[in-house]
């Protein structure tokens, strides 16, 4: 249901948003008064998704792994919004093939780190001529130490410290910038598999939490909130005890 009480004015990008948190995090934002921009390689489904949300929506097909065409395709999609006031970049992959084909690898790469890098300096280059603006990172608490997904545990490491630099440069300069670190732990979607998972949150919880966070401004924040304590622990523990684990 539609929140009234919400900025109908305000206006929001998703990258990424066929599945997963992106999908849900458009919902929630289109239920919550926002025109919505969504984004993802599957157009079928940007189009599917664009008959399910309330408010105004605008498409835009993409793929990460092409960075440059992907810049161009934002500044269009910001264009025929007529600015944004929130992008959120939920777009990810990872490979957990212990043999560790290249293939996997670059295609990590070119998502997380490239294709991250176009969305998040085209978004803040927009908030800084505008004036204003909030950018959200979706990282993972794998960003904390190197694990059994080396380039994936790598790119999420390099989305929180471009994140962190950014909001360096935000301080500095006075800029009315938000720049927002999200580090989800386990969550239900196609990317969470193998043995062993727990504390597995549904990717709409993740949503809502994600939400909450954008409302108040937060600089980092974990999701869902218990892993905080996991954050805490990966960051103590000795490496010959993490290397065993």
């Amino acid at each position: 249901m539609l929140n009234i009480d919400s900025k109908p004015s305000a206006k929001a990008v998703v990258i990424g948003a066929t599945s997963g948190i992106g999908y849900h995090l458009a919902k929630v934002l289109s239920n919550n008064g926002y025109v919505v921009g969504i984004t993802g390689r599957r157009l079928h489904l940007l189009e599917k998704l664009k008959d399910e949300l309330p408010t105004q929506t605008f498409i835009q097909e993409m793929d990460l792994t092409n960075a440059d065409a992907a810049q161009l395709e934002l500044h269009s999609l910001i264009k025929a919004m007529q600015g944004i006031d929130l992008l959120i970049i939920s777009a990810g992959t990872g490979s957990n093939d212990p043999e560790m084909p290249w293939q996997g690898e670059k295609e990590t790469i070119d998502t997380n780190v490239l294709g991250f890098t176009a969305m998040a300096n085209t978004a803040f280059h927009h908030f800084k001529q505008q004036g204003s603006g909030h950018l959200v990172g979706i990282s993972s608490i794998a960003a904390i130490r190197g694990g059994d997904a080396p380039a994936y545990n790598a790119s999420k490491a390099f989305v929180s410290n471009y994140l962190q630099g950014l909001r360096h440069l935000v301080a500095k300069s006075g800029m009315m910038i938000t720049v927002t670190d999200v580090q989800p732990g386990f969550v239900a979607t196609a990317m969470a598999q193998g043995d062993g998972l727990f504390w597995v949150a549904s990717p709409e919880k993740a949503a809502t939490q994600i939400y909450d966070a954008i409302k108040k401004n937060k600089k980092h924040v974990y999701v869902t909130k218990r892993w905080r304590f996991i954050g805490w622990v990966m960051k103590l523990i000795p490496e010959i005890i993490y290397n065993k684990l």
